[in-house]
């Protein structure tokens, strides 16, 4: 047979009534598990989660996700946009509230100024955030890190003020342009992570808008021949374990919920708690705590 043009299409595929119900299924289970989480013996009424990554890179975007799932509609509390030097100026932590309102999950996602080669995040107040001295709502400056004159500078942290878990976030479709020196900063910070027993993850957004992937490739990302390429590279340019490497479809621009989304969400939620209690069941018996 001769061939003298061709054309590709890409076509969306449809998810069928059965693998459907199987979605919902999943979400729900999910969905309970996360509610009846509790941090590791009880060391802490709720276990902290702080994101890093560059600027723009949707760590205020998972975490709008996140409330949104638990919530049962698009929730925007944690403000984003696309500011070059990022929207987050100050260190939040935010509660995640269920449907029924019965209180506050058990844990806080907490954000931050942005990463940047030359500014955002400094590296003095990464170390208070991590140690527990930095208050919710403290006003960044790059160039003026926080210090203990500071009027609201915690001077005691306890177990409760500290990070049990750092989750560096990547937009995947530009983790691989990262300058040389934002890439040597990000590493350096893992080093300092290592050096203090701090467990981090690694999670990638923007999953869905790859080249060639489609909702239906949503279900089973990890066998899609793109994302294993996203893999490789945050594998090879930071050092991240592959089975430490989360994928995400953040709810950027819908205003309903989507099953599938929800599990990518909810899955990478369960393995970063995971995560922070491995770090909780580590700490010295003789540490204080609340």
């Amino acid at each position: 047979m001769s061939v003298f043009d061709c054309e590709a299409f890409r076509c969306e595929e449809l998810l069928g009534e059965r693998k459907i119900k199987g979605i919902t299924l999943l979400q729900s289970n999910l969905l309970d598990a996360l509610r009846t989480y509790k941090p590791y013996r009880d060391l802490v009424h709720q276990t902290r989660i702080l994101l890093l990554g560059p600027i723009g890179a949707g760590k205020s975007n998972f975490i709008n996700s996140v409330k949104s799932v638990f919530r049962g509609r698009t929730t925007h509390q944690a403000l984003v946009g696309c500011d070059i030097n990022g929207i987050s100026d100050k260190y939040r932590t935010y509660s995640i509230m269920s449907r029924n309102d019965s209180g506050p999950l058990p844990f806080l996602l907490c954000d931050s100024l942005g990463l940047s080669e030359n500014a955002g995040l400094h590296m003095d107040d990464l170390r208070c955030i991590l140690n527990g001295h930095i208050p919710d709502r403290y006003p960044f400056n790059s160039v003026k890190p926080i210090t203990p004159n500071h009027p609201n500078y915690i001077h005691d942290p306890l177990l409760k003020d500290k990070i049990h878990c750092v989750v560096f976030v990547f937009d995947a479709n530009s983790v691989e342009k990262l300058s040389h020196g934002l890439v040597a900063k990000i590493k350096q910070v893992r080093k300092d992570l290592i050096k203090r027993g701090i467990l981090h993850l690694a999670l990638l957004t923007h999953v869905d808008s790859l080249d060639l992937i489609t909702k239906g490739d949503l279900i089973d990302l990890y066998k899609c021949i793109p994302v294993l390429h996203k893999l490789k590279a945050v594998h090879r340019d930071f050092g991240f374990a592959f089975s430490d490497i989360l994928m995400v479809s953040n709810y950027v621009a819908e205003w309903e919920l989507d099953p599938v989304k929800d599990i990518l969400i909810l899955s990478a939620l369960k393995e970063i708690l995971h995560t922070a209690n491995e770090f909780l069941e580590d700490l010295p018996s003789n540490t204080q705590v609340d």
